[in-house]
C-alpha cells in the first residue's frame, strides 16, 4: 500500500544570507516566469491532444459509414466496426487520463503563482491594490484567480472545463461501442441501448467523482501559506 503524500515545507537554514529586497524580487520574478511557461506549454499540449483525438475519431467514424456502404453492411463490416471504435474509446480514455492530469497541474500552477503574488505583496504591501488575480494560495484564492471578477458558480467551472468535456464525448463512444456489440451479439434492441445508456453514465457519473476527489485530495494535502481573509480563522 502506498503511502500518502505529505504536505511540503520548507525551514530555511539558520545560516540563510538575506538577500536585499531587489533580489529577492528578481528571484521571484524569474520563477513566476518559469510557472508561466510550465503553464501554457501544459496547456498547449492538451489542447493539440484533444484536436488530434476529435480529428482521429471523427476520421475512424467517417471511415466507418464508408465501409459500411461499400461491404453492405455485412459481418465483415460489423467486426471492421467494432475493432475502429474500441480503437477509439482506447484513445479516448487515454486523451481523458491526460486531460484530468493537466487541470490538476493547471491547478497546482495558479497555486505557486499565488503564492509568489503573496511574497511580492510582503516585499511591497502598496502593490496589493493592483493585483487583479490573487495573492492567497487556499481553495478561496484559486477561484479567485481563475476569475477576478468572482460570483461566477462552480457549476459553471466544472460543466465547462475539458475534463467534462471528454467525459461526455467518451461516454457516447462507450455506448455506441457497447450497443453495437450487444446489437451483434443478438440481444435485442431496447436491451441494448438500454444497457449501453447506463454504462455511459455510470462512466460519466465515475470521472466526476474521481475528479472531485482528486481536487479534495489538492487541499488536504497542500496547506496553504497565506490565506484569504474570509478563510481566517
Amino acid at each position: 500500500m502506498s503511502e500518502e503524500p505529505r504536505p511540503v515545507s520548507y525551514d530555511p537554514p539558520a545560516t540563510a544570507t538575506e538577500f536585499p529586497p531587489a533580489v529577492r524580487a528578481q528571484l521571484l520574478a524569474t520563477e513566476h516566469w518559469s510557472l508561466l511557461a510550465s503553464r501554457s506549454t501544459t496547456q498547449a499540449e492538451v489542447l493539440t491532444r484533444i484536436s488530434m483525438f476529435l480529428t482521429f475519431t471523427s476520421a475512424s467514424l467517417l471511415s466507418v459509414a464508408l465501409v459500411g456502404n461499400a461491404t453492405q453492411f455485412s459481418d465483415a463490416f460489423r467486426a471492421f466496426a467494432l475493432t475502429i471504435l474500441s480503437i477509439d474509446v482506447v484513445v479516448g480514455l487515454l486523451t481523458h487520463v491526460r486531460v484530468m492530469s493537466v487541470g490538476m497541474e493547471d491547478l497546482m500552477y495558479v497555486i505557486a503563482m499565488n503564492r509568489l503574488r503573496a511574497a511580492y505583496v510582503d516585499l511591497d504591501p502598496g502593490v496589493a491594490p493592483y493585483l487583479m488575480a490573487s495573492f492567497h494560495d487556499d481553495e478561496e484564492g484559486a477561484k479567485r484567480t481563475y476569475y477576478f471578477f468572482g460570483g461566477r458558480r462552480d457549476f459553471s467551472q466544472v460543466a465547462g472545463s475539458s475534463m467534462v468535456f471528454m467525459g461526455t464525448v467518451n461516454s457516447a463512444l462507450i455506448a455506441l461501442l457497447l450497443g453495437s456489440a450487444m446489437l451483434v451479439g443478438g440481444l435485442p434492441v431496447a436491451l441494448s441501448v438500454g444497457i449501453a445508456v447506463v454504462a455511459a453514465l455510470a462512466f460519466f457519473v465515475t470521472s466526476l467523482a474521481r475528479g472531485h476527489r482528486r481536487y479534495l485530495e489538492v487541499w488536504k494535502n497542500n496547506p496553504p501559506v497565506s490565506r484569504s481573509p474570509e478563510k481566517r480563522a
